[in-house]
């Protein structure tokens, strides 16, 4: 397997669901903050600094997991654990894709580059929050979820409440479908001392999952309805529902596989909120 194969590898292009939960959350930021037509521009610059910043994240995850993913079933050949790429290299792949995605935003307003700084550190620091906060998760989910108040101040060049408000619903939402990932890798997770939402919820996982997919889908409703957002929302944000309801089907007898392809499915959960925004502004 040549170099480009394994960076292809290391930064999970192969495994585009990162992008797309990143993704989903900014552009339903983007269209609300753009009133239905936000800047196709600035929708340009965000969605491939997604990609640039999710990859970037992907590495910088591997780089500090280096010792622990050796443990873990599923991460155990991973192009850096298995020693076919160096440390180093991870993070030179990593400095280089964030710096691209920082020369991405140039053309955006100073706010939008003061909070490019805070992603990038929330980014990089996460990987080390699950040695020792209980729900990583949560802080997974602001990095997962900090292009909705940079949407805001690209387009708006300030951060309202409604952006703080969708925020926490994105971070709602991520504790919901990591601890479905989590769920998969718990008893790796349990013999080397990992902390993980799966682990803290304990035999209330099931339960914890379906009130933050309540609770993220309950804020969404509500900013959207303070905004002008009707029925192609509404209908959207019921779809989404419904998606959930069939994720607990999978993850209520805690199978791994199940529970990893309910994680997966999230991207559809994503997709049935941006349609109801957009289809709403279209036509509402």
């Amino acid at each position: 397997m040549n170099k480009l194969s394994l960076y292809f590898r290391l930064v999970r292009l192969d495994k585009p669901i990162g992008i797309l939960l990143l993704l989903w959350p900014t552009l339903i930021a983007l269209w609300i903050a753009g009133a239905g037509r936000p800047n196709l521009w600035v929708v340009a610059i965000f969605t491939l600094g997604t990609v640039l910043m999710r990859s970037a994240g992907c590495a910088i995850n591997d780089y500090a997991d280096r010792d622990i993913d050796k443990h873990v079933k599923r991460t155990a050949e991973r192009p850096i654990t298995s020693g076919r790429i160096k440390g180093w290299e991870a993070v030179a792949v990593a400095a280089v894709l964030a710096i691209l995605a920082f020369l991405l935003i140039l053309p955006l307003n100073t706010l939008t580059k003061q909070m490019s700084v805070a992603a990038v550190i929330i980014a990089g620091t996460y990987p080390y929050f699950k040695r020792f906060f209980a729900i990583p998760q949560a802080y997974l989910g602001i990095a997962f979820g900090f292009g909705i108040p940079m949407a805001f101040a690209a387009l708006w060049n300030e951060v309202p409440a409604l952006a703080w408000w969708l925020l926490l619903a994105n971070v709602f939402w991520a504790v919901a479908y990591d601890t479905e990932y989590a769920m998969v890798d718990r008893d790796d997770d349990l013999k080397i001392g990992i902390r993980t939402s799966a682990i803290t919820f304990g035999r209330f996982d099931v339960a914890a999952v379906m009130f933050c997919y309540g609770a993220a889908l309950a804020i969404i409703l509500l900013c959207g309805w303070q905004v002008g957002l009707r029925w192609y929302f509404v209908a959207g944000v019921a779809v989404a529902a419904a998606i959930a309801l069939y994720h607990y089907t999978l993850i209520r007898e805690r199978d791994r596989m199940r529970c990893f392809y309910a994680f997966r499915h999230n991207n559809w959960l994503g997709a049935a909120l941006f349609a109801g925004v957009a289809l709403d502004y279209a036509f509402g």
